[in-house]
């Protein structure tokens, strides 16, 4: 991607600003610590996002009485989430596992006005490329950098015909998929390795 956008575009592909064919729309809640309970309605977090998904082992709970006004902030299966500060452009795919979840105010909220297009606007989003660019054009000093809904609709995307866009989102959800699937198999091995540790070092293994 250059400073203008993608070069050399395939034929029959088009380039188009992401807020032409997306509903971009800023976070939420800060939720600070205060804020959590224990049990409630889950909000996302910058560092809830891995590989592309939205890691349900680390995010925190708002009192539902409070989500009740939040309701503008509910996110749908197919939204995709990207952050804004920090460690900008990650981007991750919301699944139905997901809806009526939260996002905080760390976050920026896509949402295709073709929902089809979602997996296919994650893989561009994940982009190194992509991800450059944005940082590039993000503000504010080291460590506290932040990318606009401005920059964000801005974003020119490279868009295939929708029949190809569907087979890269195919392909690359599904390596996603198995991605999220090790990652769960090393955090459960992790888990009993820390447990029969534990029963040996204390000698009440049987």
């Amino acid at each position: 991607m250059s400073e203008d956008g993608v070069d050399g575009l395939p034929q029959e592909w088009a380039r188009v600003p992401l807020g032409e064919i997306c509903d971009i729309q800023a976070g939420g809640p800060a939720l600070r610590r205060t804020d959590q309970v224990p049990a409630g309605v889950p909000v996302i977090r910058p560092g809830d996002l891995r590989h592309r998904r939205v890691s349900a082992n680390t995010v925190a709970h708002l009192d539902p009485a409070r989500a009740r006004g939040l309701l503008k902030y509910r996110l749908d299966a197919g939204d995709i989430l990207v952050t804004r500060t920090g460690t900008v452009g990650r981007a991750a795919l919301v699944t139905e596992e997901e809806s009526g979840w939260l996002y905080n105010t760390h976050l920026l909220r896509v949402r295709a006005h073709d929902p089809s297009q979602a997996p296919y606007l994650l893989a561009f989003l994940s982009d190194r490329r992509v991800v450059d660019w944005l940082e590039r054009r993000a503000a504010g000093t080291t460590g506290m950098r932040s990318v606009g809904i401005r920059t964000l609709r801005d974003l020119p995307v490279s868009l295939p015909p929708l029949g190809r866009q569907r087979e890269i989102g195919a392909v690359l959800k599904a390596v996603d998929e198995k991605i999220r699937a090790h990652e769960e198999i090393v955090r459960t091995t992790t888990e009993l390795r820390e447990s029969l540790a534990d029963l040996l070092m204390t000698d009440r293994l049987p």
